[in-house]
């Protein structure tokens, strides 16, 4: 249970809202939490798009409240186009919100009560754009901490896996449209109004944004601080869960980051840990506080006594989607090869063996392969774990291992090489790893995808030629996990995975040459780790009033004389399902409801549709906004299309509409 701290060393002031000018005019929105003390002190930044009044406010209060009682003022910066500030948001991750953060960092530096030190911090965008801003190397700036980030845009984000299109793409800008079409709080800015309706007129079209870029292009390239590691020259503290997608950067950031490092990776979902779900959490706040001791203030402490990773392996357990704790240990990940060693396996007779098989195995799975999958990205929610895999795996060509002799601790990244082809010029190939219980469930541990008509490195599309085999690398998901002595390996394959990617326009058919086939797990021989505290603790909560009990309803059903799939996910009351709540310091009401449904028959790749229905609302008596929208993507075998329309009301009078009809060339997929 978290532990709320009410006494701090000194008292904080917070000021609601303070006007960052930039040099070329524009105003930006800060909230700004303030030590109580005569002397300077160092700061701590948090820049993101999700609003500081009404937005995230919620976890703001306890985490930077936190801070700011331990000495550090905290400034909280909706970025460009977003919340109060001034401006259009048109992207994510532009050079224009970049520069906006050298300039921010600057204006801290020279404020009458901060002492020149300067971290910067966030999750998810904020992680993003931390390890972007740390790269353009400020001044000023000393370390940052980030959660749920990713070192590549293109391979590692919400958009395309593997080279494979992620459905999540057309869910985050949906979200992105709801999130930006917010009015501007007349209470702030009393002229905000033409402000927000300029940014209603001038919004993009989200989720298009990035189905222009199939490629691992040069759009991709920018912000994605992998392309060159060396730009890093500040300490770096990452963290993320098993939970969450975004826990591949973590172990390439700190085998490549050549500054003072440390990195946690527990079992949660898309949260700061110590908000964590799945429990455990941790006492993050305690462990972030030590980090900007040392950096920030000189401190001397023990940050960096602490393993380079520590990581959370997870002790074998039944599958189920509504996971609320996972039991496990942490581990000490010092040195990636002496620590990790990898146990090959061969692809033999659909077994996973230390033999060599000369047999070709073909792969045709149905469409709806993947039905039981979970979420891509775990928020916290009942119901986005991954359910027993014997639906799915009955549908994939699946290889086990002999029953296992003793326990077996993987951490780190599964690897399958194959030689591979294909009937058709595009095709995707999906690997799952499993472990077979000997109770007969079976458990997802990890998986991976690629898309086999690109290159190695995402930047070609080389479409496939019947009868011709290549070689293809799948690298899984990193991961942490025991299997347990009398339980199986199983390693799946598949050349489908619905509801989560979009598929291929024609229905593929694989073959694998199983002779040059082989997968290597990550087996952990490293050492246990106590060094984390995992206490959770946090300043005091919000104040919000819950004004409706929110929920998330999750159904699949099957039309059986139509041949049809549907997925429904209904977030009521709030996407997460955290109801309809009130934040009570600045009387702004929240509201916000999204259903997901998507339809697939599995004879015909060309019938998969994806609608997304969204009404948000927000604000208060006499200055109420809400927006009603619906798209819809649908593809043929040349083009994507987004269809759908947004309607704004302000106090229940419509202020704003616009239909969408887009289409775009499906290139690559």
């Amino acid at each position: 249970m978290k532990e709320i701290i009410f006494d701090f060393k000194n008292k904080v002031k917070v000021i609601e809202n303070e006007w960052i000018i930039l040099k070329d005019g524009t105003k930006l929105s800060s909230r700004i939490w303030l030590p109580q003390v005569k002397e300077k002190v160092p700061a701590i930044l948090e820049y993101i798009p999700y609003r500081k009044n009404d937005g995230t406010r919620g976890r703001d209060e306890p985490m930077h409240g936190y801070f700011s009682g331990n000495g550090y003022a905290v400034v909280r910066v909706d970025i460009r186009g977003s919340g109060e500030s001034d401006g259009l948001l048109e992207d994510e991750y532009l050079k224009q919100e970049q520069d906006d953060a050298l300039e921010v960092i600057e204006w801290i530096a020279k404020q009458e009560w901060c002492d020149g030190n300067i971290g910067m911090m966030g999750k998810s965008w904020g992680g993003f754009n931390s390890l972007q801003v740390a790269a353009r190397r400020p001044k000023n700036l000393r370390a940052i901490i980030v959660v749920g980030f990713t070192d590549d845009r293109f391979n590692e984000d919400i958009h395309y896996k593997g080279g494979c299109l992620l459905n999540d793409n057309f869910w985050w800008g949906n979200i992105m449209l709801a999130y930006q079409s917010r009015f501007v709080d007349p209470k702030i800015d009393p002229n905000g109004r033409n402000k927000w309706l300029n940014r209603l007129e001038n919004m993009p079209l989200w989720p298009t944004l990035w189905l222009e870029h199939t490629l691992k292009d040069d759009y991709w390239k920018h912000g994605s601080v992998g392309e060159n590691y060396d730009d890093i020259q500040v300490p770096v503290f990452a963290l993320d869960g098993w939970a969450d997608s975004y826990t591949n950067p973590v172990f390439t950031l700190m085998n490549s980051l050549k500054v003072p490092k440390k990195a946690v990776v527990g079992p949660w979902a898309h949260v700061y840990p110590h908000d964590g779900l799945p429990l455990p959490a941790m006492g993050f706040l305690q462990e972030a506080l030590k980090w900007w001791d040392k950096w920030l203030k000189n401190e001397e402490n023990d940050v960096l006594e602490a393993p380079m990773i520590q990581a959370y392996i997870e002790n074998s357990s039944k599958p189920n989607s509504k996971t609320e704790k996972v039991e496990g240990r942490f581990v000490a990940l010092n040195d990636f090869k002496k620590d990790i060693g990898y146990k090959k396996y061969y692809l033999n007779s659909y077994k996973l063996t230390c033999k060599k098989s000369s047999e070709f195995i073909k792969i045709n799975t149905p469409l709806n392969h993947g039905l039981l999958s979970g979420e891509w990205m775990g928020a916290g929610v009942l119901g986005e774990s991954p359910s027993d895999q014997r639906l799915d795996d009955g549908m994939a060509v699946v290889f086990e291992s002999d029953f296992l002799e003793q326990d077996l601790d993987i951490l780190g990244f599964p690897v399958l090489n194959v030689k591979i082809t294909s009937d058709q010029e595009k095709a995707m190939l999906f690997a799952q790893l499993s472990e077979v219980r000997a109770d007969g469930f079976v458990k997802r541990v990890s998986y991976g995808v690629v898309n086999l008509a690109l290159s190695d490195d995402k930047e070609q599309f080389i479409p496939l030629k019947k009868d011709e085999f290549i070689q293809k690398q799948i690298k899984l998901d990193a991961c942490g996990y025991r299997f347990t002595k009398g339980s199986k390996i199983r390693l799946s394959l598949a050349n489908s995975f619905w509801p989560m990617f979009w598929p291929m326009p024609k229905i593929s058919t694989l073959t694998l040459d199983l002779n040059e086939c082989e997968f290597n797990l990550p087996c952990f021989n490293g050492q246990d780790s106590n060094k984390i505290n995992m206490q959770a603790q946090s300043a005091p909560l919000t104040p919000i009033t819950l004004l409706e009990e929110g929920r998330v309803d999750r159904s699949i059903s099957y039309d059986i004389l139509n041949d049809t799939w549907t997925c429904i996910t209904d977030g009521v009351g709030g996407v997460f399902g955290e109801g309809v709540y009130r934040f009570d310091e600045v009387d702004v009401l929240v509201k916000h409801n999204l259903k997901r449904e998507l339809k697939l028959q599995n004879e015909n790749p060309l019938s998969a549709q994806y609608t997304i229905t969204q009404t948000m609302q927000i604000g208060r008596e006499g200055c109420m906004m809400e927006a009603d929208i619906i798209l819809t993507q649908t593809s043929d075998l040349e083009y994507f299309y987004i269809k759908g329309k947004i309607a704004v009301k302000e106090n229940d009078k419509l202020v704003f509409d616009k239909k969408y009809d887009y289409k775009t060339k499906r290139n690559s997929l």
